[in-house]
């Protein structure tokens, strides 16, 4: 079995700062707070594994990534990428990780993407030759054949942000960290980075680490979710086992020819509409079948939809039942 690309134990991250004070107490003696970002969490990721970090602003995501990557020193803990100290030998990391911050643009506004990822193959010691071929190879997987050769300031932000990962992967690094790659992007260009980045991921096995407050990139590029408060993780599981383990209600819409009847279905959340009927089941109250053989009764049906809980509603329910534990721990 391979080694871990990511090995993290008890990793640690504080921040001090001066506080703020009124009076002649500033002036003599100054008052300082920390906050604790990341509390000693324990973290493995093992070779070609697509991961989504998630947590509400503020949770520890982007701290985390930041110590993984080398950029950010860790209060305490013990941390290997790829085999690797990412403090100590961040320069030879560097040429086995890539990373894009969905905000913040690393290539050259003012000239064509094509330069920006040359410049890239440049500084990771690549010979034009491989340049050439690497420029070929990414363009078809991230479709930038008509976009490469101009200035990037002219780009999308879906075109950009397929050439920001494009310029990160040019050196063939092991794993890629990806801070929120959807944010700002619309549905098409959402889907379109999403199936290119599980094309890449089946492709070239590159491990996949991102972060995103976007379920829709959860549910569709991650096999493994791990859930962050408080700079603790409280969650690490197979993304579909994370659904069925706190996937308690289903929503059904049902369009009629005309406006239903009235129901008589108790504990059974219902919307009509016009002629549609949208209801929220709880499943372990009710019987789907039950509760949709009373519904149908209710007219001649058009259509029908069932959807699951979406992944949000499911990281909610995480949050208030471990809110639970906490409160009945005290």
């Amino acid at each position: 079995m391979s080694d871990p690309i990511v090995q993290a134990k008890g990793l640690h991250k504080s921040f001090t700062y001066q506080k703020r004070s009124k009076g002649l107490r500033s002036w003599l003696k100054a008052d300082y707070a920390t906050i604790e970002a990341v509390k000693k969490i324990d973290l493995t990721i093992n070779p070609g594994e697509t991961v989504a970090f998630v947590g509400p602003n503020g949770a520890g995501k982007s701290t985390t990534i930041k110590m993984l990557s080398g950029i950010l020193a860790p209060t305490g803990g013990h941390i290997r990428v790829c085999g690797l100290d990412p403090l100590k030998q961040r320069r030879e990391l560097s040429y086995k990780i890539g990373c894009v911050f969905g905000q913040r643009s690393q290539l050259l506004p003012n000239l064509p993407l094509r330069d920006s990822l040359e410049l890239f193959g440049k500084m990771y010691d690549l010979d034009q030759a491989t340049i050439d071929k690497r420029i070929e190879e990414l363009s078809d997987i991230f479709a930038l054949h008509s976009t490469i050769e101009q200035p990037v300031r002219q780009l999308s932000l879906g075109q950009r942000m397929r050439g920001e990962i494009a310029a990160s992967l040019m050196h063939k690094p092991t794993i890629v960290f990806l801070d929120e790659p959807t944010i700002g992007l619309d549905v098409v260009a959402k889907r379109s980075l999403r199936e290119t980045l599980n094309n890449l991921n089946k492709s070239e096995g590159t491990t996949i680490f991102l972060t995103s407050h976007d379920t829709g990139d959860i549910e569709a590029l991650a096999e493994r979710t791990i859930v962050i408060d408080h700079g603790t993780i409280i969650v690490d599981e197979s993304t579909d086992h994370l659904r069925k383990k706190f996937l308690n209600k289903k929503h059904l819409q049902i369009d009629f020819a005309t406006k239903p009847e009235k129901h008589a279905l108790a504990d059974v959340e219902i919307r009509i509409q016009g002629n549609t009927l949208n209801a929220t089941i709880d499943m372990t109250k009710h019987d789907i079948n039950e509760v949709l053989h009373a519904l149908l009764k209710l007219g001649i049906v058009e259509d029908i939809q069932i959807q699951e809980e979406s992944l949000e509603e499911v990281i909610l329910s995480i949050y208030e039942s471990t809110g639970k534990k906490d409160e009945s721990a005290q």
